[in-house]
């Protein structure tokens, strides 16, 4: 290996290790490794940022300004409404759910068509008296094979495209992908849908329409005169035990005791972290007197940020009648209430406290407690880093939460009503999706100026606000493949992939063109249920092309192999950011995706390798 090859491996190799560590973000490891390839030499300084041009980022970015557009404009919610069925028993429901959620996912962010649908898989589960997590896992699991049907359907297929024609084949068109995804998706959703949600581990049944968010870790605040007061920890837990709670920790006076001596007599100002299921909160603070900490100061701030915004509307319009006024009266109590919000990926609350976004003084609104599956935290609540796919019990006036879950990618986990929007949007926002398809499909426009030209229209109609422009696209996601490109260019120009690819086929595949297809797929699945499925794509492009450039076989086939590897991320929740979505929500453990996701893998690979040598022959 030449020294320039070495560094490139160990780049890779580090970068790698950073991604499955997931302490940092993704966006900032690739951007760490595209600046140690230009210090080192590896990428020329003058081509460090160029791929932030590049046709791939931009049609990224197109895609998510359109799927947002669709969604705001309520054309999907028409589709739900129609296309679900009404009567029907749960099977063919999560069947029709999940085929919807592939239908969607071809056309707009998969990420997005899952948080739409969200709701209506929880109000499902409530309906048949089902676990959340029997429809939510696979609705999760239909988007991701829905994404992969066409170009947009999902990055990783962009970022496939864009290497096809930086090694200059072309770019795929808009449904190359098609005829393999299409089979592949139907053969996965008829079985999540008819047989494999019934493996989906059952983490709780009710008959109450709830579901099972994992335990809360809530902070309660020992006041004088509750019946806690002057009980020591022995006593307190063997209380909370009837109401299925349990202590986690203790803090007095800023001092964070992790195992309190069950000998500890209580007193006035103590705070005791708690372990309780949402539904025994109740129980748990009345059956000692408890508050939740902190109690009412949420509720006189509130009202004090109605009261201004109300005076100051009043003063801009005189012509108010006055019962309209009287109607408006914040003297009245504002409405108060406790919402469950789950963190979406990659948005910018994730790693961040609510000490961090001032969450009481900008918001007026309380975080009483976190639920994290698989996780036990023992620190303050208000110190505590939030994660994606964390639940949050939030307390507030509605408008308050509600902005606050818009402005941070939070979902609430509620029941919610179709959304009407302005007379005529959905109509308009659909066909002008289907004329930026048709530029696309017919090859009448290149991707990237398509979308955008669609995504601007979406702007001119009115059906994208200006200011949702930018919020609407994930930068991170940007940023990392715009980060990668050059990244993986440098395992190509250096000739790291010819070498890795030489030494799979010598060692493992034994130069059968067969065998070195399906151990690049199973590598590319491999790695993309562990680490993000665009950098898997970004890493795999590189060695599939020089894979089939040393067999002398079509790199199409290594091509679409590695776009349908990297989509289908089914054993973990860190492997596809829907995986990561539902673990909150649906009360997951890491280790519960592996069990429908293996066996959905094997159909994946079956289905696969034949259809890729039929439609992509060798």
């Amino acid at each position: 290996m030449s020294p320039n090859q070495i560094i490139i491996v160990i780049i890779l190799f580090v970068t790698m290790a950073l991604f499955l560590w997931g302490r940092w973000r993704h966006d900032l490891v690739a951007m760490s490794a595209l600046l140690v390839c230009v210090f080192t030499g590896l990428v020329p300084s003058s081509e460090a940022f160029t791929s932030f041009s590049h046709p791939a980022v931009i049609t990224v970015a197109g895609v998510l300004v359109l799927g947002y557009g669709l969604q705001r404009s309520g054309a999907v919610d028409i589709l739900a409404k129609y296309l679900l069925p009404a009567q029907a028993g749960p099977t063919l429901s999560i069947l029709a759910l999940i085929s919807l959620a592939a239908l969607l996912s071809g056309f707009m962010n998969n990420v997005g068509a899952l948080a739409l649908l969200m709701p209506i898989a929880i109000q499902m589960a409530a309906k048949y008296d089902l676990p959340a997590g029997k429809v939510l896992m696979p609705l999760a699991f239909g988007s991701i094979l829905g994404g992969m049907t066409t170009l947009i359907g999902t990055p990783t297929n962009i970022v496939v495209s864009g290497f096809r024609e930086s090694s200059g084949l072309g770019s795929f068109t808009m449904f190359d992908f098609s005829p393999v995804g299409v089979c592949i998706a139907l053969a996965g959703i008829v079985f999540v849908g008819l047989f494999g949600w019934h493996i989906v581990p059952s983490r709780k049944q009710s008959s109450s329409g709830s579901f099972d968010t994992g335990n809360y870790f809530c902070e309660v605040n020992i006041v004088a005169g509750s019946i806690a007061e002057k009980m020591n920890l022995r006593e307190v837990d063997k209380l909370l035990d009837e109401a299925d709670a349990q202590i986690i920790s203790m803090i007095r006076r800023e001092v964070h005791l992790t195992a309190p001596n069950p000998n500890r007599v209580l007193q006035t100002g103590d705070i005791l972290i708690i372990e309780v299921e949402p539904e025994s909160i109740p129980k748990a603070l009345s059956s000692l007197g408890l508050e939740l900490e902190p109690e009412s100061a949420i509720t006189e701030e509130a009202q004090t940020v109605a009261v201004v915004e109300t005076k100051l509307q009043k003063k801009g319009d005189e012509s108010t009648p006055e019962s309209a006024k009287d109607d408006n009266d914040t003297s009245k109590p504002a409405e108060i209430i406790m919402q469950e919000l789950v963190v979406m990926p990659g948005t910018t609350i994730v790693n961040r406290s609510v000490s961090d976004i001032e969450l009481r003084n900008r918001y007026g609104i309380n975080l009483l407690a976190i639920s994290r599956q698989g996780h036990r935290s023992v620190k303050r609540l208000r110190s505590t880093p939030i994660k994606a796919g964390d639940v949050l019990l939030l307390q507030g006036d509605p408008e308050s939460v509600s902005g606050f879950a818009s402005q941070y990618g939070c979902l609430p986990l509620a029941a919610r009503d179709i959304r009407v929007p302005k007379k005529g949007h959905a109509l308009t926002a659909s066909l002008i999706m289907i004329i930026t398809l048709i530029t696309v499909a017919f090859g009448i426009l290149p991707a990237a100026v398509a979308f955008v030209a669609g995504a601007l229209a979406f702007t001119l109609f009115g059906l994208v606000p200006i200011r949702s422009i930018y919020t609407s696209i994930d930068w991170p996601v940007i940023v990392l493949l715009a980060a990668l490109l050059p990244v993986a260019n440098a395992m190509y120009t250096t000739g790291t992939a010819d070498l890795i690819a030489q030494f799979l086929l010598d060692n493992i595949a034994q130069s059968h063109a067969i065998g070195a297809l399906f151990l690049v797929l199973i590598v590319t699945m491999f790695l993309s249920d562990l680490m993000n499925n665009v950098a898997t794509a970004a890493v795999m492009c590189p060695i599939g092309i020089s894979t089939a450039a040393q067999l002398g076989v079509n790199p199409d086939t290594f091509l679409m192999a590695i776009a349908i590897g990297a989509s289908c991320a089914f054993l973990t929740p860190i492997g596809h950011q829907n995986n990561t979505l539902i673990l909150g929500p649906g009360g997951f453990r890491f280790g519960d995706y592996w069990r429908l996701g293996l066996l959905l893998e094997l159909i994946v690979v079956s289905v696969s390798i034949p259809m890729l040598l039929w439609v992509w022959p060798f």
